[in-house]
């Protein structure tokens, strides 16, 4: 039942899910504590509040996919309230023990899940969509989607990107001063066409289907396929650095100038 204060109005509006049988539960995972730069899930960004790109790539991807829900899961009012306001649903309030530094994001989602559940909403699929990825959209959402869908034995799929200037081979540790080669043990410069392509969890969505998330907890393992994203859909922020460059990013695509 919704309580009567401000935030009865948010869970009530979550409670008006159509209580069926469904394809993917979109979680946005979005707390209002951050250390590294306060209030980062719903500072203006590039024309509006970080989290909201989030929500608009899901719920254009649940277009597309059909019978979907776009959840975000928060402890904060102002969260839920600008959440709401961009469409999606805040069916619940997460609770304090998930809203610390030391939560695992697997919890979250998990919890996400057994709420709409015990609300009588079950889904083949759920994804989590981090709002620290804005560039991510509903095209990678649902190429993603689809891919797991379609490939046989696979239960989930994550994000990943090349990594090339941070490559094992060309990692270096200090040890009194001096360079001590990470795994080149022969000091041997390399160029880049001579090493093997190695990915990166690069952050912006994972996706499995909901009876494997139930009994692995986790969405990675080795029937975990990977989605490769480019470079410049790879940036997270984490910090006033990261927020920068991926102002000036989603600005750069607003222009044309990234697709």
């Amino acid at each position: 039942m919704a309580k009567d204060t401000a935030m009865g109005t948010v869970m009530a509006t979550g409670m008006d899910i159509q209580k069926n049988k469904l394809n993917v539960l979109f979680v946005i995972p979005a707390r209002g504590g951050s250390k590294g730069l306060p209030k980062k899930n719903i500072k203006p960004i590039a024309g509006k509040p970080l989290i909201t790109w989030s929500i608009e790539a899901a719920l254009k991807a649940a277009q597309q996919i059909g019978s979907c829900d776009v959840v975000v899961s928060t402890d904060s009012e102002e969260i839920a309230a600008i959440a709401l306001q961009a469409g999606a649903l805040v069916p619940f309030m997460r609770p304090e023990s998930l809203a610390n530094d030391t939560a695992a994001s697997i919890d979250v989602m998990l919890h996400a899940l057994h709420d709409m559940e015990q609300k009588g909403q079950h889904y083949q699929y759920i994804a989590m969509i981090e709002p620290t990825s804005p560039q991510r959209d509903e095209h990678d959402l649902v190429g993603a989607y689809q891919l797991l869908q379609n490939t046989e034995n696979a239960e989930s799929i994550v994000g990943v990107c090349k990594t090339e200037c941070a490559h094992p081979l060309f990692l270096t540790k200090l040890q009194q001063q001096f360079l001590v080669p990470y795994e080149n043990k022969t000091y041997k410069v390399y160029r880049r066409q001579e090493i093997d392509s190695v990915y990166f969890f690069e952050g912006s969505m994972y996706i499995s289907n909901t009876e494997s998330i139930k009994k692995r907890k986790s969405f990675y393992h080795e029937k975990t396929l990977g989605y490769e994203m480019p470079k410049w859909k790879s940036f997270e922020i984490d910090d006033l650095t990261d927020f920068i460059i991926i102002e000036q990013l989603l600005n750069a695509r607003k222009e044309g100038l990234l697709k």
